[in-house]
């Protein structure tokens, strides 16, 4: 069976539930007026069904979707 998820970040390194990632670039955040910075530790982070986003808690927004080409894994 080969149902199971290969997510990995923008190095390449396998990502799975409960990772910490940084952001590897400066993203605005839709629907708000908040930026994360380039650096932003966002820890515990969630897999989607999309092997190319993660769902996960940043400092001033919760339930937010990323895509992985903008993470590496701390």
């Amino acid at each position: 069976m080969t149902d199971e998820l290969n997510v990995r970040d923008s190095n390449g390194t396998k990502l799975q539930d409960g990772d910490s990632v940084a952001l590897i670039k400066d993203l605005k955040v839709k629907g708000s007026s908040v930026t994360l910075k380039r650096g932003t530790i966002v820890k515990n982070i969630s897999l989607t069904s999309d092997e190319e986003e993660i769902e996960c808690n940043a400092e001033k927004v919760k339930g937010l979707v990323l895509k992985t080409c903008f993470l590496k894994k701390v």
